[in-house]
């Protein structure tokens, strides 16, 4: 069964997949902000795929990743951020986190989508795979 945080009457179990997996995120992007992108990798899968506009092709690997996370360390400062419209989707042993994303960092401003896969290994939910985009706003 497909059922979405906001989407679904009150449900206990799929309200707090949805908190603990926003709580998994919110935690990530805290040291994310500071610098550290160690989080991500944390909870990350060791068969991880991620997008982000300034690459080229797909990551696979969380080794991958690993390296390209390596070249970012030290260099993200935000002062704040906010996740709008957080929203999962739930199935078996597989969740969706789909939110908007928006930083502040000195005079910076950036506004993202976010998608994040999840996948229950072991006891604990892994991001399995990862889509960053920058939004454009239409002219």
């Amino acid at each position: 069964m497909i059922s979405s945080v906001s989407d679904v009457p009150p449900n206990a179990a799929v309200e707090d997949l949805g908190a603990r997996l926003i709580a998994l995120e919110r935690a990530a992007l805290d040291r994310w902000g500071r610098g550290d992108p160690s989080g991500f990798l944390e909870i990350s899968a060791p068969e991880v795929t991620y997008f982000e506009p300034f690459l080229e092709s797909r990551l696979d690997g969380l080794e991958a990743l690993s390296r390209h996370y390596e070249d970012l360390r030290g260099k993200v400062r935000i002062d704040r951020y906010e996740i709008h419209a957080p929203k999962v989707h739930h199935a078996g042993e597989m969740a969706v986190l789909s939110f908007a994303f928006r930083s502040y960092g000195g005079n910076d401003r950036h506004h993202w989508n976010c998608t994040e896969v999840y996948r229950r290994m072991e006891g604990q939910w892994k991001i399995v795979h990862t889509h960053w985009s920058i939004v454009q706003p239409i002219k």
